[in-house]
């Protein structure tokens, strides 16, 4: 399930985190990729380990940490440092998938790859190109989002970043694992705490509400992976 999240950051503010990350040394973005895709990978990358990507990997976090929508959604154990990414020229990244594993260097976690995000950064009618397309059960789907605006969606899928021909994209990507690793059953719950929040807005009955949460609580504890 291809999850879209608006407004993570204002325009304002991923304008201004685009500013600060237009002036970063950037690298070959192969240095993030695997052997298998790497030839396939042409963009640039900000070190991980660069203090503009900490500071801003942790602010990305924060933000998400409080965000309903992502933890619904997503079910965070562990969200992996947000990393950054550069396209212009030309550059692109063929269909992929990515890595099961990844591993967090400043501290050696090892993190499952359950789900992967696009955090987009630059307002899309200054870049041409750049769309992500994930491959899901209907086929291929297109997104190009707004500054400040996030994709979510599983880490199994095909997925690309289509040639930047004008202008240059700016996104953060990265990686969470999820207290439920399998998409169909996150897709569930997330459905059914959807509809158990509309319930309560519309006033349904309390008892009917306390089953039906303890139900997706009931199933979250048979389904969850501490």
């Amino acid at each position: 399930m291809l999850i879209e999240i608006p407004e993570v950051f204002t325009a304002a503010e991923a304008a201004g985190m685009a500013r600060r990350l237009d002036a970063a040394p950037w690298v070959d973005g192969k240095a993030t990729a695997g052997a298998q895709s790497a030839p396939d990978k042409r963009n640039r990358q900000l070190p991980e380990d660069h203090p503009l990507a900490r500071e801003l990997g942790e602010r990305i976090v924060e933000r998400l940490t409080h965000n309903a929508v992502f933890v619904a959604a997503g079910l965070p154990k562990t969200i992996f440092p947000p990393l950054f990414n550069r396209y212009e020229g030309g550059e692109a990244f063929d269909y992929h998938i990515d890595n099961a594993v990844r591993i967090v260097r400043s501290r050696g976690q090892r993190v499952r790859t359950d789900l992967s995000a696009t955090l987009f950064l630059s307002e899309p009618d200054t870049y041409d190109g750049g769309e992500l397309v994930v491959e899901d059960t209907y086929g291929p789907r297109s997104a190009k989002l707004a500054a400040g605006h996030l994709l979510l969606y599983p880490g199994t899928s095909m997925h690309k970043v289509n040639p930047v021909t004008r202008g240059v994209r700016l996104a953060s990507f990265f990686w969470i694992e999820s207290l439920v690793r399998e998409d169909s059953q996150r897709t569930l719950l997330l459905d059914m705490d959807v509809a158990i929040q509309q319930l309560t807005q519309t006033g349904a009955d309390r008892r009917s509400l306390i089953r039906l949460t303890g139900v997706y609580h009931n199933l979250l504890r048979r389904w969850a992976d501490m």
